[in-house]
C-alpha cells in the first residue's frame, strides 16, 4: 500500500471546516443510489495499519463499537476490501457467519453487507461500507456494484485533491435521520394525528434510531406503567425496570439492521404480558403495545417438559460459550463442554464430534447415544463418501435437516443407519482455513432451523472449530511427550541376581508434563550400577538431556569405570555439550554378595537406608557439585553396608518437596513410610512411597523413585 495520503484522518479529532461536508454527503448519495439503509466510511490512519471510522449514517454508532477501529489484518469485510483492493460481498446471516464469525456472533440479524476500498490506483485512503435488510437478495447486482464501485472511486479523487491542496477534512457528524416537522403533503396534520393516535384503544410509541421514546399515547403510557415525563427522551429498556434484559435491546437491535418487523412478550410485575411489535423505518421505529392474554395463559399453565428453549442463544450466551472453549485443553474437554453447555443451549439431546485425519472422518467423542456402536460405525469413513458429515466438512457449508424424511431424501444410505433421532444439524469446523472435522447435533423430534437459528449454530461451529483445533495439537504435544519420556526411560529394570528393584515416575502436571528425572539399573560383572538424576526443567529439552546423560552412564558403567570416574566422566561430557542446563545425580555400585554399596553424589537428595532390623536412615555422602558447572569438580566416594533384606530408597527432589512443607519435616515422614512399609513387596512399598505425590492435581515437578533390595536368600 503506497503511503502519501492524509495527515489527519482521525474522526474523534476536530478538523478544520473546508466547504461541504465531504464524507457525509458522498456516503448519503451512495446509499440513496442503491437503497442501503445504513453505511460507514473508514479512513485509513497515517502509518496506512489501522482503519477508523470517520462517519457513520443509518444507524447508532454503537452498533459497530467493535470495530470503529480495526487493523488491516483483522478479519472483517472493510479491511479486507482495503488488502485486496475490491469489494467484499456478504449475502446474508449464513455468510456472515461462515465467513465473519465474530462479527455473526454480536450482530446475529438477517442484514446483508458490501464493503469496498476507497482508493486510487497508486493510493488507498480507507473504506466505505452499506447494508441492506434482510429481504435483499443474496447476490449483488450489476447496478448495485456499479453504482458502489463509481462513487468509491468518485470519493478517493475527491480526497486526493484535498491532500494535494494541503486541505484536511471537516469534522463531519453521524447521518442519523432528523425528526420530521409537520409531515407529508397530503396527510393529516400534526395536532389530528396526535388525536388520532390517542383514541386508538392500544399502546404507540415512536423510537429514534438510538431506541430513545420520542412519543408515547396515553394507552401506551398505562400499559407500560410509566409517568410520560419518565419515559421521554429515553431509552425504553433503561427507563422500565422490568424491560432491562439484554433479550429486549437484542429485538431493536434486530429491526433496525433487518429492516424487519420483530416482537416480544414481557411480564409486566406482578402478573401482566405485554406483547411489543416493533415497525422498522430508516427513520426510527413505531412500537405497538398490547395484552398479551394469551401467552399469560400459556405461562400460567405451566412449562411442559420436554417443551423447546424460549430462544436460542442470546449474545451474552455465545459469549460465555466463547470463553468457556478457550478453557478447554483436550479434545475430551472439547467433547464434554459441547454436550455440558451448547448442546442443552441449542435445543440438542445428542451430539457427535468427529476429526479428520488422513482422508478419513474419526469419531472423537460423543454423547446421547445409548447404543455406542450407533455412532461407532461412521468411524473412518472416507472423507470421499457421500455422507451430511463429509459433505459439510467438504464444502464448508452447514447441512441442516428438518426430519429424518428430509435426511433420507439426500442421503438414501441413511435408512440404513437409524440413530433414533428425527433432526439434525452438521456442521463443518474449520479453523485457519483448514477442516478439522464435523460436528453433527441431533434432535429427539422435528426440528425447524429457521434462519437466525442457523446463523447462531453456524457461529457457533467457528468457535468449536478453534477449540477442537486447540485440542488436537494440545494432545499431539502431550502424546509426543510422553512417547518421548517412556523413550528415554527404561521400559523395565533388569532381574538381577541378589537384589530386588522396582521404580516409578510421576511427571509433573505443569507445562508439557515431560521433564529431566531418570533413573536406571544396569547390571555389571558380579553386581549393578544403579543411577538416578535430575535434569534442571520440565521441557523437552531437559528430557533430550536426561537420555543423553542416561546413554553416557550406561557407557561409562559398561567399561567399567568407578563410580567417581562415572561421575567425573558424565560432568565433562555436560560441559562439553554446551547445554545451559544442570542436572544432580546419584550413582552407585552394588555388590550383594559382600554386602555393600559405593556411591557418589553430585547436588543430589541423600538417600534413604532401612536396615534390616527396620530402623531407618538418612544416609549422609560425602559429594561434588552439580553436574555441569565446574570442570574440575571432584565427586567422593561413600561405602555403605547393604545387608540381606536392607532396602535403599533412591529419589528426586519432587517426592520431598512442595510448596508450604519443609524439607526436614517430608524427609522425616518418608522415613517414617518406609519403616512402616518397608517388609512390603517392593512394588506395594513404592505405590505407598509415591501415594501422596500421585494423588496431587498440580504436581510442580517430576517424581522418580528406585527401590534396591538386597536378597535374603542371595
Amino acid at each position: 500500500m503506497s503511503g502519501g495520503h492524509m495527515s489527519a484522518h482521525s474522526p474523534g479529532k476536530a478538523r478544520t471546516r473546508v466547504g461541504r461536508p465531504l464524507l457525509s454527503l458522498a456516503l448519503a448519495s451512495m446509499m440513496e443510489e442503491v437503497h442501503a439503509h445504513s453505511g460507514a466510511v473508514y479512513l485509513l490512519t497515517p502509518d496506512e495499519s489501522v482503519l477508523e471510522m470517520a462517519v457513520m449514517a443509518g444507524l447508532p454508532r454503537a452498533f459497530a463499537a467493535p470495530w470503529e477501529r480495526v487493523g488491516l489484518s483483522a478479519p472483517i469485510p472493510v479491511a479486507e476490501a482495503v488488502r485486496d483492493r475490491r469489494l467484499v460481498w456478504v449475502g446474508g446471516e449464513e455468510e456472515m457467519a461462515r465467513n465473519y464469525p465474530r462479527i455473526a456472533v454480536v450482530l446475529p440479524y438477517p442484514f446483508a453487507l458490501a464493503a469496498l476500498p476507497v482508493a486510487t490506483p497508486s493510493t488507498a485512503y480507507g473504506a466505505v461500507f452499506v447494508t441492506w435488510p434482510g429481504s435483499h437478495p443474496p447476490e449483488l447486482s450489476d447496478r448495485e456494484r456499479d453504482h458502489l464501485t463509481a462513487a468509491c472511486d468518485r470519493l478517493a479523487l475527491r480526497l486526493e485533491r484535498a491532500m494535494e491542496d494541503s486541505r484536511p477534512l471537516q469534522y463531519e457528524p453521524d447521518l442519523l435521520a432528523a425528526p420530521t416537522v409537520g409531515g407529508p403533503a397530503g396527510t393529516l396534520g400534526t395536532v389530528e394525528a396526535a388525536r388520532m393516535v390517542a383514541r386508538l384503544p392500544y399502546g404507540l410509541c415512536s423510537l429514534d434510531l438510538n431506541g430513545r421514546i420520542t412519543f408515547a399515547n396515553a394507552a401506551a403510557i398505562e400499559l407500560i406503567g410509566v409517568r410520560a415525563g419518565e419515559l421521554l427522551g429515553t431509552q425504553l429498556w433503561a427507563s422500565v425496570p422490568w424491560l432491562n434484559d439484554p433479550v429486549y435491546e437484542d429485538r431493536y437491535r434486530a429491526a433496525l439492521l433487518s429492516q424487519h418487523t420483530t416482537s416480544f412478550v414481557a411480564l409486566r410485575p406482578p402478573g401482566d404480558w405485554l406483547s411489543f411489535r416493533l415497525y422498522p423505518s430508516t427513520t426510527g421505529l413505531s412500537v405497538r403495545v398490547t395484552r398479551a392474554r394469551a401467552v399469560a395463559e400459556m405461562n400460567s399453565a405451566g412449562r411442559q417438559p420436554g417443551d423447546a428453549p424460549s430462544r436460542l442463544v442470546t449474545i451474552s450466551q455465545v459469549l460465555t460459550l466463547s470463553g468457556a472453549l478457550t478453557e478447554a485443553v483436550g479434545v475430551q474437554d472439547v467433547v464434554q463442554l459441547v454436550a455440558d453447555e451448547i448442546a442443552p443451549a441449542v435445543g440438542s439431546q445428542a451430539l457427535v464430534l468427529l476429526a479428520s485425519r488422513a482422508g478419513r472422518l474419526h469419531v472423537l467423542g460423543h454423547r446421547g447415544y445409548p447404543d455406542a456402536q450407533v455412532v461407532e460405525r461412521f468411524d473412518g469413513v472416507p472423507l470421499a463418501e457421500p455422507t451430511p458429515g463429509t459433505h459439510a466438512l467438504n464444502t464448508g457449508v452447514p447441512a441442516f435437516f428438518e426430519s429424518r424424511r428430509h435426511l433420507e431424501r439426500l442421503y438414501p444410505p441413511r435408512q440404513a443407519t437409524p440413530d433414533g433421532y428425527a433432526a439434525w444439524a452438521y456442521l463443518p469446523l474449520i479453523a485457519s482455513g483448514r477442516p478439522v472435522g464435523t460436528c453433527v447435533l441431533a434432535y429427539a423430534e422435528p426440528h425447524p432451523f429457521p434462519a437466525d437459528e442457523r446463523a447462531v449454530l453456524t457461529s457457533l461451529c467457528a468457535l468449536i472449530a478453534q477449540a477442537m483445533e486447540r485440542a488436537l495439537l494440545y494432545d499431539a504435544k502431550h502424546q509426543l511427550a510422553h512417547g518421548l519420556q517412556a523413550a528415554l526411560l527404561p521400559a523395565s529394570l533388569a532381574p538381577l541376581p541378589g537384589i530386588e528393584a522396582a521404580s516409578r515416575y510421576l511427571p509433573a502436571t505443569q507445562g508439557m508434563e515431560i521433564g529431566g528425572d531418570f533413573y536406571d539399573l544396569v547390571p555389571t560383572a558380579g553386581g549393578a550400577a544403579a543411577v538416578i538424576g535430575d535434569v534442571q526443567g520440565h521441557n523437552v529439552t531437559a528430557a533430550g538431556l536426561m537420555g543423553q546423560i542416561r546413554t553416557a552412564v550406561r557407557a561409562y558403567t559398561t567399561v567399567g569405570q568407578p563410580p567417581e570416574e562415572v561421575m567425573r566422566s558424565t560432568n565433562r561430557l555436560l560441559i562439553d555439550l554446551g547445554a545451559e542446563l544442570f542436572a544432580s545425580c546419584l550413582y552407585l555400585k552394588l555388590d550383594p554378595a559382600r554386602g555393600r554399596a559405593v556411591m557418589a553424589r553430585a547436588g543430589h537428595p541423600p538417600p534413604l537406608l532401612r536396615r534390616p532390623d527396620g530402623k531407618v536412615r538418612v544416609l549422609d555422602l560425602a559429594g561434588g557439585p552439580l553436574l555441569g558447572i565446574d570442570t574440575s569438580a571432584t565427586y567422593p566416594t561413600t561405602e555403605v553396608q547393604l545387608g540381606p533384606g536392607a532396602v535403599l530408597a533412591l529419589y528426586t527432589d519432587g517426592l520431598i518437596e512442595s510448596p508450604g512443607v519443609d524439607i526436614e519435616v517430608a524427609l522425616a515422614d518418608l522415613g517414617e513410610r518406609l519403616t512402616r512399609y518397608g517388609e512390603l513387596p517392593l512394588d506395594e512399598l513404592a505405590d505407598r512411597l509415591v501415594r501422596d505425590s500421585a494423588t496431587t492435581p498440580e504436581r510442580s515437578d517430576d517424581v522418580a523413585l528406585l527401590l534396591l533390595r538386597a536378597r535374603r536368600d542371595a
